[in-house]
């Protein structure tokens, strides 16, 4: 029997909700009792970001990885995202994942087995809750926006993998915080030319010659087949190449 946890509460069977937290609090309101009730929302809110900063405040050095929930044990992305998080320990710094299945299990996986900090940061989600068991330092949030908090104020870089929404979400969130200069300039490293190529061209040939972006956006991010040259890209820059996330 599956558990799920939405707070404090474990439920079980029938008891398990078909929404997330997030899904409610972002829903169309149609009766007047949401004036009562998002206050106190905003309390849980509060609460969530001031446990995922008392739990990551003293962390240290970081790198988020993001990649794959869907990567199984034995695909090419689990055991690059294995290296990865081999790779960032031995150069000192913690790992950061979304804390559950695929390539985020696996830089977990890789981060512990080399003795280091393994972060997971989970979400309440109607299909998957939890973290991963190679987890060592797990926050589980209720609302997106607090836990994206968290991957961006305690890193000092990004690594992606390949992976589909979700990483494609995190990844232009983190462009557009570097971009528009809301955080200062660090590194972003992209895993697998094959698989970011066509972003890469679409960005380049349409919305970059469409004016949409300027061509030295393309410079805020750097695509590579060679884990231990994306490790180098993202630690570099964490020493003071590119900056540090605010």
């Amino acid at each position: 029997m599956t558990d799920y946890r939405k707070g404090p509460v474990l439920l079980r069977g029938r008891n398990v909700p078909t929404t997330s937290t997030s899904g409610r609090l972002l829903d169309e309101q149609h009766r007047p009792d949401w004036l009562h009730e998002d206050p106190w929302r905003v309390l849980r809110i509060q609460s969530e970001f001031v446990e995922g900063f008392g739990a990551l405040a003293e962390l240290g050095p970081a790198v988020s990885v993001f990649g794959s929930a869907r990567s199984k044990p034995g695909h090419p992305d689990y055991a690059l995202g294995e290296r990865v998080g081999r790779l960032l320990v031995e150069a000192g710094y913690a790992v950061i994942t979304g804390g559950g299945p695929g390539v985020m299990e696996a830089a977990n996986k890789g981060a512990a087995d080399a003795g280091g900090v393994s972060v997971g940061l989970g979400i309440e989600l109607p299909f998957e809750q939890g973290v991963n068991e190679y987890v060592n330092l797990g926050i589980n949030f209720r609302y997106f926006f607090a836990r994206k908090t968290m991957f961006v104020k305690y890193a000092q870089g990004f690594v992606a993998l390949p992976g589909g929404m979700g990483t494609l979400d995190e990844l232009f969130e983190s462009l557009t915080l570097v971009q528009t200069r809301t955080i200062r300039r660090f590194p972003i490293a992209l895993v697998g030319t094959a698989y970011w190529g066509g972003l890469v061209d679409w960005l380049r040939d349409s919305v970059a010659a469409d004016g949409k972006i300027a061509p030295h956006d393309l410079e805020l991010f750097h695509v590579t087949d060679d884990i231990e040259e994306a490790v180098e890209i993202v630690t570099a820059g964490a020493h003071g190449g590119d900056g540090a996330a605010a």
